[in-house]
């Protein structure tokens, strides 16, 4: 064992003893959090419009601070933006990352010197708890593979502006420097296929050990090496046994990963955001990331079904029940105050409390009343997928309202299958109906009672939604495709794509 290794190893488990014990009093972890954000902004333009001198209690706090998104905050980050100080947060932030927005064009998040940290230390306990539960510390030994957004920055009136990812790669470990890749030169390539072939070159004569990035991104990595070495990327990197992940559900990928593989590799994920580090996978066998409870941010959650009622309730850490769907509410150190970031979740636990990500409040399908999550599909998905042995690249799921022929209306999936899968189409529609209706009561009444007809699927060819990604301009770094939406935005761009 390198020195190296049982570094990790001790270092793992000082970290596992801090993070038992603010597990352990979560109510009090987030009392400390909250009380911490309200005294030290207290001097800002905000508490001063909100009355911050006031506010002793979360009570008090709903009753003085309403729930905003992006939009509705923005006129405080535009004067930040504007380069004013003490506005949301004392001083002025560190950077910005910048993010794609929908009705606002660009956003712009703060990040703080308060916050910036934070995002540090996630990630690096998220794979010292690894390190800690399984033993394992011999890939730190190795090369570790981050792909990520363009680490070059922009100024905005003296603040530093880049993607997260970006930002996060300038804080990088000395100690993991030199086992780091790819190179800061080919990480600033723009253009995403032409990275990830300078990506390739420079990490197939490597002992890659540890390769992290979302998904669908990784997964064209790996078919890339597929492609030009002839053998299974788990034979051209031998040593390769971790993978981390986060951003989108690894579920629906996995069969994909282990046929690209050859084999299982254990795996890490996180809940990552330009907003804050919320929570990272803590066991290999439970389901579920620890949510963050002393790391800078408040919580909030709001029941999913309440969520656009006028007095909809806002439920603190000690209120929630698992297997309910939240809309996940945040007040942070970067100056963001009881701030929709737009994501669902669900508690599969609450000694200690761990979450999954279960969509996004403005992801669903409720054209016709059927209130379709993400969750939803991509659990329909899984299921299908393991009955009937098929790999599938990537989905979406869209509404169709006017069938031609006055046929009733139905829910579209369009879906990429993997290279060498033959499908029966109408076994499969079978088995998703079967298991949304199942999943789904809303769902099931309407096509028990003939409002909707069972879904179809529509075939999309080979690399179809990478250009769907790529006619948008969001292929590669951190952008995601929608698991589903209640237009036909998307599906009207594929099916031009399907021809």
């Amino acid at each position: 064992m390198s020195l190296k290794s049982l570094g990790a190893k001790v270092f793992a488990a000082i970290i596992d003893r801090k993070t038992k014990s603010w597990a352990s009093q979560p109510v009090t972890s987030q009392e400390k959090v909250f009380h911490n954000l309200i005294k030290t902004a207290g001097n800002t333009a905000f508490a001063k419009a909100h009355s911050f001198s006031n506010i002793k209690t979360h009570k008090d706090f709903v009753s003085q601070v309403p729930v905003r998104d992006y939009e509705e905050l923005r006129p405080f980050v535009d004067r930040v933006v504007a380069g004013e100080s003490d506005i949301l947060w004392p001083g002025k932030p560190l950077y910005f990352a910048k993010t794609s927005g929908t009705t606002s064009g660009a956003k712009y998040i703060p990040i703080t010197k308060e916050s910036m940290p934070e995002h540090i230390k996630a990630a690096r306990n998220a794979i010292l708890s690894y390190v800690h539960e399984t033993g394992k510390a011999q890939f730190v030994d190795g090369k570790m593979i981050f792909l990520q957004g363009s680490p070059e920055m922009e100024s905005k009136n003296g603040i530093q502006l880049g993607r997260l990812s970006g930002i996060v790669a300038h804080y990088v470990p000395n100690y993991l420097q030199k086992n780091r890749l790819p190179s800061m030169e080919t990480n600033c390539i723009e253009d995403w296929e032409t990275k990830v072939e300078a990506v390739i070159d420079e990490t197939l004569p490597e002992n890659m050990s540890v390769i992290s990035g979302i998904p669908s991104w990784v997964q064209m990595y790996f078919e890339r090496i597929v492609q030009r070495t002839g053998k299974k990327v788990g034979e051209v990197f031998p040593d390769f046994n971790l993978f981390i992940y986060g951003g989108v559900n690894f579920e629906p990928y996995r069969a994909k990963f282990d046929q690209l593989i050859g084999r299982k590799v254990d795996s890490i994920e996180l809940f990552p955001a330009s907003e804050g580090f919320f929570a990272y996978q803590d066991k290999q066998d439970e389901k579920g990331m620890l949510l963050l409870l002393d790391a800078g941010i408040f919580y909030e959650f709001i029941p999913a079904n309440q969520f656009h009622d006028k007095n909809a309730p806002r439920l603190t850490i000690g209120e929630v029940e698992t297997g309910v769907n939240y809309v996940m509410i945040i007040s942070t150190t970067a100056g963001l105050w009881a701030y929709n970031i737009g994501d669902t979740i669900a508690f599969t636990s609450t000694a200690p409390y761990r979450v999954v990500v279960t969509g996004r409040i403005k992801h669903y399908i409720s054209a016709s009343g059927e209130h379709v999550i993400g969750k939803e599909v991509e659990e329909a998905m899984k299921a299908a997928s393991n009955q009937l042995s098929i790999v599938i690249n990537e989905f979406t799921v869209a509404p169709q309202l006017s069938p031609a022929n006055n046929e009733l209306p139905y829910h579209e999936w369009f879906v990429e299958f993997g290279n060498a899968t033959k499908v029966d189409l109408h076994k499969l529609a079978q088995v998703l109906d079967i298991q949304m209706r199942e999943q789904n009561s809303y769902y099931d009444d309407l096509i028990t009672g003939k409002i909707l007809q069972p879904l179809i699927i529509t075939p999309v060819p080979e690399n179809g939604f990478k250009e769907y990604m790529k006619t948008i301009g969001k292929l590669g770094g951190q952008n995601k495709l929608p698991r589903l939406s209640n237009d036909r935005k998307i599906a009207e761009v594929l099916e031009k794509i399907i021809g």
